[in-house]
């Protein structure tokens, strides 16, 4: 029988993952894992608008997936789960054994 706290733990391990169930946010935590951007940068890395990108990070920061710290006007933005990286391994490993990776880019 599960506890209250097993319960509370894994509605956050589900908060994380449904954080991560989208493209856009997935490149984000992906280029935030090779060194920390802007706003701005990630704005031009990912090919959204600001407002846009500024949302997916104030949920990637809500769930403890990235942190942010202030240096003069900017936002500086860096990956704070870095564990997340292995899955992302994982997942293109296990697509790659089922033949399932090709050039064709998923769907959105």
């Amino acid at each position: 029988m599960k506890s209250i706290k097993d319960t509370a733990l894994l509605a956050k391990q589900a908060a994380i993952f449904k954080a991560l169930a989208q493209q856009s946010r997935l490149q984000m935590v992906l280029h935030l894992g090779q060194h920390e951007h802007t706003v701005g940068e990630l704005t031009a890395l990912v090919g959204l608008d600001a407002s846009t990108v500024s949302r997916h990070l104030s949920l990637l920061k809500s769930t403890g997936i990235i942190s942010s710290r202030r240096e003069g006007k900017s936002v500086i933005y860096r990956l704070a789960m870095p564990c997340v990286l292995g899955f992302f391994a994982c997942a293109e490993d296990v697509l790659h054994e089922q033949g399932q990776l090709d050039d064709t880019p998923p769907p959105e």
